[in-house]
């Protein structure tokens, strides 16, 4: 099993920066993919940035060039900095972890609680 505890979310002013934080616990499983996803009122959830075991990361259109997705292999925890934030990046923002558990083998998706990000002045 594992356990994610997001923090880092809040009221942020466009053009301002936030950094959200995302940290795995338990045991019996290695990690693989880290990622954030978010989901705005009335709409679906969406790919913000992906990171993997080795470093290679991938990013929402909407989001290049304004956040940075890194993750700490050491304390199994994943960041996104958000630059420049704006009223549009308003969502629940939810950490995702995909790992290979151990016993059994297989390969599993977890999912955060959520953390609230809203961009207003």
């Amino acid at each position: 099993q594992v356990q994610l505890v997001e923090s880092g979310g809040g009221l942020v002013q466009p053009g301002g920066s936030l950094r959200l934080s995302c940290a795995a616990s338990g045991s019996g499983f290695v990690i693989n993919a880290m990622g954030w996803y978010r989901q705005a009122p009335g709409k679906q959830r969406e790919l913000v940035a992906t990171i993997t075991s080795g470093g290679s990361t991938d990013y929402a259109d909407s989001v290049k060039g304004r956040c940075t997705i890194s993750r700490d292999n050491n304390k199994d925890t994943v960041y996104l900095q958000m630059n420049t934030p704006k009223p549009e990046d308003t969502a629940v923002y939810y950490c995702n972890v995909r790992v290979r558990e151990i016993r059994p083998s297989r390969i599993k998706d977890y999912w955060g609680q959520g953390t609230q990000v809203t961009v207003s002045s």
